[in-house]
């Protein structure tokens, strides 16, 4: 599998394990609960993202330099203090449930969980056959 196919079938993963998620925290919890998963899961989403297309970017023609290395990890940092001063803020405020978020912020981990399961099962099965 090619790294635009799995970065595709992981981007929708991470929706759909996002939307099982809140449905469920509607359903079970309440909406102070419900709104830190899907708060945590939209920040976590957009960080996801904006790492994958930072490296896809420093990844060029001529290969990895040392200026690209200092812009990565720039980026990195500065989307790690924002991320954090969001969660502060929500927290602080008492916007969302801090366990709801911790929730929510799992949801990029579940879904490269699943799919590393996905993989596997897939392997395993194509080399019964």
């Amino acid at each position: 599998m090619n790294w635009k196919q799995a970065s595709k079938e992981i981007r929708t993963l991470n929706w759909l394990v996002l939307l099982v998620l809140s449905i469920a925290g509607y359903f079970l919890m309440s909406s102070v609960f419900t709104l830190g998963i899907i708060l945590g899961g939209l920040i976590i989403i957009a960080n996801f993202n904006l790492l994958q297309n930072t490296i896809v970017g420093a990844f060029g023609p001529a290969g990895m330099t040392r200026g690209r290395k200092k812009i990565i990890l720039t980026k990195f940092y500065f989307r790690l203090v924002v991320a954090g001063i969001i969660i502060y803020i929500l927290i602080t405020r008492g916007w969302v449930d801090p366990l709801g978020l911790t929730i929510g912020l799992s949801t990029v981990v579940i879904s490269i969980f699943c799919f590393g399961i996905r993989m596997v099962r897939k392997t395993s099965s194509e080399e019964i056959i």
